[in-house]
């Protein structure tokens, strides 16, 4: 089993910046790859960001590209996402997510474990 906690949410004038981060505990040596979605009041959870552990590519949603960059650090099992030039349509309850195998980045139902998520709210 794999615990996720996530942090570092928060409220923010548009065009500030948050860094969220996601330490993972339990039985993480299977990583595959961490994700990061993020799910608005009436809307479908949606991808906005992948790290993959092999070759240690990522991978953005359209949206966030360019504004936010996903990292991770092995030796704390720990994934961030650094938020820059935030916007109100940034503001959701942010989730991290572990993968264990092989599959598409941006797809919730690829992941296997859920963090409980994070407030994120960018004021006008």
């Amino acid at each position: 089993q794999v615990h996720l906690v996530e942090s570092g949410g928060g409220l923010v004038q548009a065009g500030g910046s948050l860094r969220l981060s996601c330490a993972a505990s339990g039985r993480t040596f299977n990583t595959y790859a961490m994700g990061w979605f993020r799910q608005a009041p009436g809307k479908e959870r949606e991808f906005v960001a992948c790290f993959t552990w092999t070759g240690s590519s990522t991978n953005y949603a359209d949206s966030v590209r360019g504004r936010f960059t996903i990292s991770a650090d092995n030796a704390k099992n720990t994934v961030y996402l650094q938020m820059n030039s935030l916007k109100p349509e940034d503001t959701a309850v942010y989730y991290c997510a572990q993968r264990i195998r092989p599959g598409r980045n941006n797809l919730p139902r690829s992941y296997d474990y859920w963090g409980q998520g994070t407030q994120v709210t960018v004021s006008s």
